[in-house]
């Protein structure tokens, strides 16, 4: 039997009312530095209504292949590319409820596609890519917390696991990496099946079953012990993949469900409740879309189904969503294949 697929759409230019129609048969701490600007969009603070709006911009400026994660209510923006398409380690930090930004102690290395974990009060970052282009991954280990506004090093990562642009989920006192990318140049880009565990109070990896495909640029989210490993793409940016990998915690095995509406890289990915909303991605064939994604999906981990829901209003790929709330907000990214860093922040209630 194939999933149900709720199929919603905007009655409004502001998406603040959806109607839906079935498609199927039944079946974060803040850190010192000085605010941004203030509300440049249609209201601050979470779960404010239904729908997407606008929020206020990244406040240094474009951003994109940077890593996003909710602590203590508020959502961080780490490392990535600057509109430059230069590497950057800046941390910037949102206050939904001001509509603020502030910055943060940067990372203690430029890097771009990194892994990011926030975790019992502070957040880390396992691996990333370094370089000009083309990148090359790097096993690099960091933790901030902030408290006292640091990054404090850690031991890197094992020896043949580096690697950026990995799924991430965050279990108990572990995080886990599913895939992601060794090197990327225009020639080749090395898509890895590795996964891999970390826990934070021992310091100790532990390599687990390989994924039963390579991916990288990937969603990752881990709800009720099982850890979901949603669409991206293999060796290519046009290679995108519709698939779903979940692994159980317990019974340690990977297992496929049912696949993403939409096949797409550079997604963003970010769990509310049961639900993992997948928004945006590369790799679009459409004609005018730039080859970027506007789709807005979410999974339903409890019966294993999928909903079509508002479109993004800013089409993005290479950004990351953290979940305030009920409220999932989405700053940066590019708005066309390849480089096209914005500053655009939005967010999005369901």
């Amino acid at each position: 039997m194939r999933p149900i697929i709720a199929l919603c759409f905007s009655l409004s230019l502001s998406l603040s009312a959806l109607a839906c129609v079935d498609d199927g048969p039944g079946a974060g701490q803040g850190a010192t530095g000085s605010g941004g600007g203030g509300g440049a969009g249609a209201g601050a603070g979470a779960d404010e209504g239904s729908g997407w709006r606008e929020l206020a911009a990244i406040a240094t400026g474009p951003r994109q292949e940077h890593s996003v994660v909710e602590l203590d209510g508020k959502v961080y923006v780490i490392a990535g590319l600057g509109g430059d398409g230069m590497n950057t380690g800046r941390v910037e930090i949102y206050d939904p409820r001001e509509d603020r930004w502030s910055e943060a102690a940067p990372l203690p290395v430029a890097l771009n596609h990194p892994n990011i974990a926030a975790l019992n009060g502070k957040i880390y970052l396992l691996g990333g890519m370094l370089g000009g282009f083309p990148w090359t991954a790097v096993g690099d280990g960091f933790v901030y917390d902030p408290g006292t506004d640091a990054w404090t090093a850690l031991a890197p990562m094992p020896e043949g696991t580096e690697r950026g642009s990995a799924a991430v989920g965050v279990d108990g006192t572990t995080i886990y990496l599913a895939g992601g990318l060794r090197s990327l140049s225009e020639a080749f880009q090395d898509t890895v099946l590795d996964f891999s565990a970390y826990d934070v109070e021992t310091g100790a990896w532990e390599a687990l079953p390989d994924l039963p495909e390579p991916r990288d640029h990937v969603g990752g989210a881990v709800v009720r012990s099982t850890f979901y490993v949603l669409g991206g793409r293999a060796n290519g940016q046009g290679n995108v993949k519709d698939t779903v990998f979940a692994f159980d915690l317990s019974e340690r095995a990977w297992s496929t469900r049912a696949p993403m509406p939409t096949a797409r890289g550079g997604v963003a990915a970010a769990a509310v409740g049961e639900k993992i909303y997948v928004l945006g991605g590369e790799g679009n064939e459409a004609p005018d879309s730039l080859g970027v994604f506007d789709d807005n999906e979410a999974y339903d981990t409890a019966t294993d189904t999928w909903e079509v829901l508002a479109p993004m209003r800013t089409p993005r790929h290479g950004t990351g969503a953290a979940a305030v709330g009920e409220t999932i907000y989405v700053p940066g990214g590019g708005t066309q294949q390849s480089f096209g860093a914005t500053d655009v922040n939005e967010a999005f209630t369901p």
